[in-house]
């Protein structure tokens, strides 16, 4: 039981040198703000970093993975009118425009959409007085639409960009 202990021990030192010769080759200068937050991630399992990814994926509504966008490029004169085509977009950012007679109704689709709270809600529905506000961001095109059904319902104004 020992042996194991000891060997356990050894592969996590070991394991341990070859992070921090890994650091030392990379000299990454993290600012004086984070440093304690790297250490401790520096210090989490990889399950454990798959784990706090995804909680911090569903609680600021944002996906870790890289965004790819890759079009075929097409040859000149292909599209309509000699024009080039027009890639139909799969990604949206829904923005209110206009609040309507219904400010309550549209204060709880913003609530509903966005996950976030009564004040903030309403703080958002007031500031489309002085422009439009960004509800959500990088939605697909399906939930992007859905998005504006509850909008519209409600009486705002919504458009897809």
């Amino acid at each position: 039981m020992a042996e194991e202990k000891t060997e356990k021990e050894g592969v996590k030192e070991q394991e341990t040198k070859e992070k921090s010769e890994k650091a030392e080759e990379e000299k990454v200068e993290v600012p004086e703000k984070f440093k304690e937050l790297v250490e401790k991630i520096e210090k989490m399992t990889v399950l454990d970093l798959a784990e706090l990814v995804k909680v911090l994926e569903k609680k600021f509504g944002v996906s870790a993975a890289a965004q790819v966008v890759a079009a075929p490029a097409a040859p000149a004169g292909q599209g309509e009118g000699g024009q080039e085509p027009k890639e139909e977009k799969s990604v949206f950012n829904v923005v209110l425009t206009g609040i309507g007679d219904k400010k309550i109704e549209v204060i709880k689709a913003v609530r509903d959409v966005t996950g976030k709270g009564l004040k903030d809600s309403k703080d958002i529905v007031d500031a489309v007085s002085s422009g439009p506000q960004v509800i959500k961001e990088n939605v697909k095109k399906e939930e992007a639409e859905e998005m504006k059904k509850k909008f519209e319902s409600a009486g705002a104004k919504v458009e897809l960009k």
